[in-house]
C-alpha cells in the first residue's frame, strides 16, 4: 500500500500571515490529490523559547521555535474551519493541537461541529507541548500536562459517544447531558469518533495513550528520524489488547533540499519517502512550501503525490 501524503500549512508568521495565500495553497493541495493539510497550535508565548530545544520539557534537541514570542499564530480550529469552506475533498488536521488547554466539553462541541460542516473530513493530532507559560495562562499545572491531556481525550471520546463518564482527578461529577451534533465519522462498531493522532516519543505514557485513544501516532523527538523502534512497540501494545496493529497510522515529515523554495531534489525525496515507508510510516508530511507562483505550487504538489504513489 502506498503511503498517503499530507502538507503542513503555515498558520503562523513573525509579523503576520497571508491568509489568502494560505487558502490558495490549501486549494492547490486539494486539487493536486494531497490527502490532508495540517496546522499547528500555540495559545500564548513566554520569553523562554529555548525550552523548545529541551527534550525533558517536551521539545526537540537542537530544535528552534520558528517565531519570536511576538509572532502571529492563528488559532488552528478556526483556520481549519476556514479551509474546510475553501476546499472540497482534502482532509483537515492538526499537528499538533494542545488539546488540554481547551475546556473539554467546549472542545468536543467545536470538533464535532467542524466534522459535520466538513462532511467528515477532520483528523486531530494532539500532544502535551513544551511551554510552561501556556499552561499557566490557562490555569493548568504544566507538571501534570500528561494527566490533563488524558482526561481531555477521555472527555472527547465520552461526549462523542453520548456519555459523560470520564475519570481522573480533574473530571466533573457524571451528569445527565446531551451534546449534538455528534461527529459524522465512526469507529467500526458505529461509535461516533473523530480520528485522534497522538504525538510524542515512544515511551510508555505515549504508547498507553495511543492504545486507549489513538487512530495514529505522530513521532516526536528522536523517533522522528527513525520511528521503526517505536512502531514495533506500538504494534505489539495494540496486539496485546486485541486491537489490529495494521489499523494504526503513522505520520512523519518527509522532505528534500530545495523543497521550500520550489526546486526539490526529487531523487532525494523519493529515497527518503521509500526509507520511511519501509520503516512502517503510512502518512508522509511535506513541510511548508513558499513560492510565489500558484502554478509552480500546484506542479510541485502533483509531482510529490505522483512520487509517493509510485512507492
Amino acid at each position: 500500500m502506498s503511503p498517503r501524503l499530507s502538507l503542513y500549512l503555515q498558520n503562523f508568521g513573525q509579523s503576520g500571515v497571508d491568509i489568502e495565500r494560505l487558502a490558495r495553497l490549501a486549494a492547490n493541495a486539494d486539487a493536486a490529490g494531497i490527502h490532508r493539510v495540517v496546522v499547528s497550535d500555540h495559545v500564548v508565548f513566554g520569553n523562554d523559547l529555548d525550552a523548545y530545544a529541551d527534550p525533558k520539557l517536551g521539545g526537540i534537541e537542537g530544535g528552534r521555535q520558528p517565531t519570536g514570542p511576538d509572532g502571529w499564530w492563528l488559532e488552528p480550529l478556526v483556520v481549519l474551519t476556514f479551509i474546510a469552506a475553501r476546499t472540497e475533498r482534502i482532509r483537515l488536521g492538526s499537528s499538533i493541537l494542545l488539546a488540554a488547554l481547551r475546556r473539554p466539553a467546549v472542545l468536543a462541541k467545536q470538533l464535532s461541529t467542524i466534522d459535520v460542516m466538513s462532511n467528515g473530513r477532520l483528523d486531530i493530532g494532539v500532544g502535551v507541548g513544551w511551554q510552561r507559560e501556556e499552561y499557566t495562562a490557562c490555569d493548568l499545572d504544566f507538571d501534570r500536562r500528561g494527566a490533563h491531556l488524558d482526561e481531555t481525550l477521555g472527555a472527547l471520546t465520552s461526549l462523542w459517544a453520548g456519555r459523560m463518564e470520564w475519570t481522573g482527578p480533574f473530571a466533573p461529577e457524571p451528569v445527565d447531558i446531551h451534546q449534538f451534533p455528534r461527529p459524522v465519522q465512526e469507529l467500526p462498531d458505529g461509535t461516533p469518533r473523530i480520528p485522534l493522532w497522538i504525538a510524542g516519543t515512544s515511551r510508555t505514557r505515549t504508547i498507553d495513550r495511543v492504545v486507549r485513544f489513538g487512530s495514529g501516532w505522530i513521532p516526536w523527538g528522536s523517533d522522528i528520524a527513525d520511528p521503526s523502534h517505536g512502531i514495533a512497540r506500538l504494534r505489539q501494545a495494540l496486539a496485546d489488547v486485541g486491537r489490529d496493529p495494521n489499523d494504526l497510522r503513522i505520520e512523519t515529515r518527509v522532505g528534500a533540499p530545495g523543497f521550500r523554495t520550489g526546486q526539490p531534489d526529487w531523487d532525494v525525496f523519493r529515497r527518503e519517502a521509500e526509507r520511511l515507508h519501509a520503516a512502517g510510516v503510512t502518512d508522509l508530511r511535506l513541510d511548508f512550501i513558499d513560492v510565489e507562483s500558484s502554478s509552480l505550487e500546484r506542479d510541485i504538489l502533483e509531482r510529490a503525490v505522483a512520487a509517493v504513489a509510485s512507492i
